[in-house]
This record gives C-alpha cells, sequence and structure tokens, in this order.
C-alpha cells in the first residue's frame, strides 16, 4: 500500500508542535528522531525528520509528499507549491530593524542602504514592491548585532517578542511578513497519495477545531433563555434541555476561545448559573 510522506523539521519547538498534532491525530510513530525516517502503525504515512530550510526542497523533488515547515521558509525558498493547511502555530513575523537613534518613516529610508538578513529573496521582493535600491548582506545567524559591529545599516530578521532587537539596540519599523506553521504539498500527487492526504487533513482540522473551542454547559432561567441562546450560537444553536426543576433549562454549546472570556462575562449578566467549560478532544464540522 501508498504511504504518504512527510517532512517534519528534525528538531525545534515547530518539530515539536508538528509530531503532537500529528499524534492527536490519533497517528502513533513507532521510532524516535534519532533515525531519519519513522513508520506510523496505525495510517499510512511515514516521516522523514529534516532541517527546515531543506523541507521545502524535498517536497518539490519528491523525495517526500508534504511538508511541516514555517510559512518564512517556504517563501523564501521559492518552490512553486500549495499550502493545504495553515497550522496556528510557531506564529513569528519577519521584519526590518534599526538603530534605536533614527527616525523612520517609510520603507524609502532603506533606500542606498546595507541590509543584514537570512531571508534575501523575500527581502529583495519586498523592497522591489517598494521602489527601494539597498544592498541585501546575507548572513545566517545572529543578524541583529550587524549595525553594532558596522556591518549593516539595518537587518531583516524574525521577531517574536521584540526583546532580542532591544538588547542589541534595534527597534522594529517595519513588518515584512507575518508567519506560522503550514502544511505544503506538491500540486500533483497520486490518486491514491491524494485519498491519504485528504484523510490526514481531516484530522488534523479535527484537532486544530478542537483546540480552538471549549465546550460549555450552563444553567439558565427559562425567561432567559432567548438572551442566552444569542450569545452561545454554537455550531449550529445551542442544545437547550428542560432541569427536573421547574422554569430552568440546561445549556449546552460551543464557544470559540478568541471570544471565551467575553462570552463568559456576558452568559453570568444574562443570569446564566452553574457554567461548566470542559476541553474539546476533537472536533468534526
Amino acid at each position: 500500500m501508498k504511504k504518504l510522506k512527510i517532512a517534519i523539521q528534525k528538531s525545534g519547538r515547530l518539530s515539536e508542535k508538528s509530531l503532537d498534532i500529528i499524534r492527536e491525530a490519533g497517528i502513533k510513530l513507532t521510532n524516535g528522531k534519532r533515525l531519519l525516517l519513522a513508520q506510523a502503525t496505525s495510517f499510512p504515512v511515514e516521516v522523514l525528520y529534516l532541517r527546515d530550510d531543506d523541507i521545502p526542497q524535498y517536497v518539490s523533488d519528491g523525495v517526500a509528499d508534504i511538508g511541516f515547515v514555517g510559512e518564512d521558509v517556504f517563501l523564501e525558498g521559492g518552490e512553486k507549491l500549495d499550502i493545504v493547511l495553515r497550522l496556528g502555530f510557531s506564529k513569528c513575523r519577519l521584519s526590518l530593524a534599526i538603530p534605536k537613534g533614527f527616525g523612520y518613516d517609510s520603507p524609502k529610508w532603506f533606500s542606498g542602504k546595507k541590509i543584514a538578513t537570512s531571508f534575501p529573496n523575500i527581502l529583495r521582493k519586498f523592497l522591489e514592491e517598494h521602489g527601494v535600491n539597498a544592498e541585501i548582506h546575507k548572513i545566517s545567524g545572529s543578524v541583529e548585532i550587524a549595525p553594532g559591529i558596522g556591518l549593516a545599516d539595518g537587518i531583516c530578521d524574525l521577531v517574536s517578542s521584540g526583546s532580542t532587537l532591544m538588547s542589541n539596540g534595534l527597534k522594529e519599523v517595519e513588518v515584512i511578513l507575518r508567519s506560522e506553521a503550514v502544511v505544503i504539498a506538491r500540486p500533483v500527487l497520486e490518486l491514491s497519495k491524494v485519498r491519504i492526504l485528504n484523510e490526514f487533513i481531516f484530522r488534523l482540522k479535527a484537532v486544530l477545531s478542537a483546540r480552538d473551542n471549549k465546550y460549555i454547559l450552563l444553567n439558565s432561567p427559562d425567561e432567559s433563555l432567548e438572551k442566552i441562546c444569542s450569545i452561545l450560537p454554537g455550531m449550529q444553536s445551542p442544545t437547550v434541555m428542560p432541569l427536573a426543576r421547574e422554569g430552568w433549562s440546561s445549556v449546552h454549546s460551543v464557544v470559540n476561545e478568541n471570544t471565551f472570556w467575553e462570552a463568559i462575562g456576558q452568559l453570568k449578566d444574562a443570569g446564566a448559573k452553574g457554567i461548566l467549560v470542559i476541553p474539546i478532544e476533537k472536533m468534526i464540522q
């Protein structure tokens, strides 16, 4: 039977989170990352552990069918592949930064200047779009020290909290790209592998949906049901069941993580009692 070959970063937070979601999707791997190739016992896939920079090229060359990779790495490589799923974790941004003491008003500030980066292709495209003629100096690792040692006037680098920039006397002035972990795939796969990929993506979406939502149970006075149900639309509509206590009902629904606390406050104000919040393991829509 054909197996779907999945490329995953050998180490790092993206690797750990990618393996977590695969396990949560009910797919068990037989061996650890000490080996290049891991087999799955319960699903027709196998995992290749690779350097993150190599993953888009391996997928493009057909060594792997799909890959888990940062969107920034994928776009920098420039391979003609499809993003088949956004995973919502390992979020960061690729930004331009300059020394704190300088003023900044637009990308034109970089005209005639030197920029140090590990992402020359993404940076070059951004500069061309803004009509900026700057010198790109490609370096790997410790990009943030380049202005301090006189190697560049500014940098283009990944930013998460911004603390590394601050500690090196830099300030973020322009966001070029907002990145997250994505699943990439070759545009053309064998039909048998397309079926496996569709089932694989279906499982991942069920896990991601569960992470983004909470299951809520509460008791409501019957006179408040209409208002409470308007706060809790659920996947279709809330489930309402009468309680043994006359004039009260039990309401069950799903609330998105992003609006969770706001909804809880509104429910309390509407008269909801005994609110229970339960994590969702899987969510099929």
